[in-house]
């Protein structure tokens, strides 16, 4: 695998709280166009992972690079810039706006309050908005205020309003949570589409929708990764039965 193929590279990192290593030594690779999802028992440190390459926290050792540039130290809203978004558990959505004004907020231009007072709803973000409501399949809902749409579509919205900046890495923690089985489907698809020319991180818990969705499962246990590959092997590996599976 030539460096210019990987999207990511996680090296030796490490971050202790308190003496405790939350994440211990870990190295991990993804590639451009992968869909990579990480399991492992509460307090794995899979939250974490995504905080410290994300900007939220800072690594205590080790190096985290985004295609050829050196992330470590960066603040996040130059991470958000590079390239890299991220979603939280909880959908953070403007309830009380149409789904396309959240779209359009989110666009990079209008970011920030500033940004929003001077910034003009072009052609361009136009044609952006309604490009990403299709992909996320809100196009008929772009004028329902975000409060009234069913938790899936507020997952969806979030997810879009990520896309709008184009992300070339996109990290979701736990998308499916509470959403009805038809929701779980459709998202299914959806990462699958919103793949196709970007990389994606995914924690995730319910395992018919990790083998539904990853290229490759990563398994994580006290801060380290216990296994890494297919969905079928990473299952049948004793260790990771007894760790997470078998519980």
């Amino acid at each position: 695998m030539s460096s210019a193929e990987l999207v990511l590279s996680v090296e030796d990192l490490t971050v202790s709280f308190d003496g405790f290593k939350a994440i211990d030594s870990l190295n991990l690779y993804v590639d451009k166009g992968e869909l990579r999802v990480i399991i492992g028992p509460n307090g794995a440190g899979k939250t974490t992972l995504l905080d410290l390459i994300c900007g939220k926290t800072r690594a205590s050792a080790g190096k985290i690079r985004f295609k050829n540039l050196e992330m470590t130290r960066l603040p996040e809203h130059e991470i958000v810039r590079a390239g890299i978004g991220r979603k939280f558990q909880t959908p953070s959505i403007y309830e009380n706006l149409p789904v396309f004004q959240n779209l359009e907020v989110s666009f990079p231009r209008g970011r920030g309050v500033f940004g929003a007072l001077a910034f003009k709803c072009d052609a361009e973000v136009r044609d952006r908005v309604h490009a990403v409501a299709d992909e996320i399949g809100l196009a008929d809902q772009l004028q329902t205020e975000a409060g009234l749409l069913s938790h899936g579509q507020k997952q969806w919205l979030e997810i879009g309003m990520l896309l709008m900046q184009d992300p070339e890495l996109l990290m979701l923690d736990e998308p499916i949570a509470g959403m009805s089985v038809r929701e779980r489907e459709v998202t299914a698809e959806l990462l699958e589409r919103i793949c196709k020319n970007r990389s994606m991180i995914v924690i995730e818990h319910d395992m018919e929708f990790v083998k539904r969705i990853a290229h490759k499962v990563t398994v994580m246990h006290q801060g380290k990764i216990l296994a890494e590959g297919p969905m079928d092997k990473v299952q049948a590996d004793p260790r990771v039965i007894d760790v997470y599976l078998g519980h």
